[in-house]
């Protein structure tokens, strides 16, 4: 499944990175500790959080996850967006909360 796929089938909003909304999506992770994401999450996933600052394109280039979803209304700061656009990196937005994003998500990839 790919990043476009689950943009479309959730309602998202692209707030940067359009250019790479083709990525392969292997699975999710949700947190909002970066060691956590650090530590758990997996290349081809995409992250949920609702962290907006600039270090979480930071933890999701370094584990090289196909896009981050920021929930519940949260916008990405301003230098967050910059740094992501720099490295490519889709961040996509929705009111939805985490709960609901991820189950959604879920569902998606089983019948994929």
């Amino acid at each position: 499944m790919d990043l476009k796929t689950i943009q479309a089938e959730l309602g998202l909003n692209v707030q940067c990175g359009a250019e790479r909304i083709g990525a392969e999506v292997t699975g999710g992770y949700v947190g909002d500790l970066l060691s956590d994401v650090m530590a758990n999450s997996a290349k081809s996933q995409v992250w949920v959080t609702r962290q907006v600052h600039q270090n979480i394109v930071a933890v999701a280039t370094l584990k090289e996850l196909s896009g981050i979803i920021i929930v519940q209304g949260a916008m990405p700061d301003k230098d967050t967006v910059a740094k992501a656009e720099k490295e490519g990196l889709p961040i996509l937005t929705t009111s939805l909360a985490a709960f609901e994003v991820v189950g959604r998500i879920h569902r998606l990839l089983r019948t994929a």
